[in-house]
């Protein structure tokens, strides 16, 4: 049931990962599931408390009665299992397509390394003053070059489609989170990657999407950050 499940996340912050379990919660139509917020500013993700159910002091982890869950991905499949034949179906049953979305799903750890660990996170902790030409330039280039490769799968699927055909799956749950984010960190996508911007404005509106919109996000505007990279 429902009322059985628990998502830890962060209080007012997005969180890529954290998006990807909410979407899927969602997406299996668990609407009375609770959420427990955790404060950073309060360090309560580092508390004995949660310590105790999730050890690395991350999230999310999920609770479904005395079962509990750590790392997204997991959550994810744990979800698609618990819950089989409820709501959405995250996996297809044909082998290779199968193999093809999980595939995605892992893969879409290299946007997260590459783009936003790679280039947004070296922005935000590096003063332009302090920044060295060479580095920034293999930054933006490992961000395009990954953002290329995702160009390249959706256009060979056609429009309107989803991360991995014409229907949603588990791959999209792990994959928009970070493209949004980029989204929202001012990069236009419409510029360079038409294909990604059709998939984002066709992700965008989806309603498990927009239930787990993070609330910081939600309140307020995009940044500029990436208004010229």
């Amino acid at each position: 049931m429902a009322s059985d499940v628990t998502l830890y996340w962060p209080l007012r912050y997005g969180s890529g990962p954290c998006w990807r379990a909410l979407i899927c919660l969602e997406e299996k139509g668990l609407f009375g599931y609770k959420s427990k917020l955790l404060s950073f500013e309060k360090n309560e993700h580092k508390s004995d408390e949660y310590l105790k159910i999730n050890p690395r002091g991350q999230v999310p982890t999920l609770k479904h009665g005395n079962v509990i869950i750590n790392e997204s991905l997991a959550i994810c499949l744990y979800l698609e299992n618990a819950f089989k034949g409820q709501g959405t179906k995250f996996l297809p049953d044909d082998p290779a397509q199968h193999a093809l979305v999980l595939q995605r799903a892992v893969e879409s750890q290299n946007i997260r390394e590459n783009c936003t660990f790679g280039l947004v996170y070296y922005y935000y902790r590096t003063k332009p003053e302090d920044r060295k030409e060479a580095e920034d330039d293999e930054r933006k280039k490992a961000f395009h070059e990954e953002l290329q490769i995702w160009e390249g799968y959706l256009a060979k699927l056609g429009g309107g489609s989803y991360i991995t055909g014409k229907d949603f799956s588990l791959a999209d749950a792990c994959v928009f989170p970070f493209v949004y984010y980029l989204v929202r960190m001012g990069l236009n996508l419409r510029s360079r990657y038409p294909h990604l911007a059709d998939y984002h404005d066709l992700m965008k509106d989806r309603p498990s999407v927009k239930a787990g919109w993070p609330p910081k996000w939600r309140d307020t505007p995009n940044l500029k950050m990436l208004n010229d990279v």
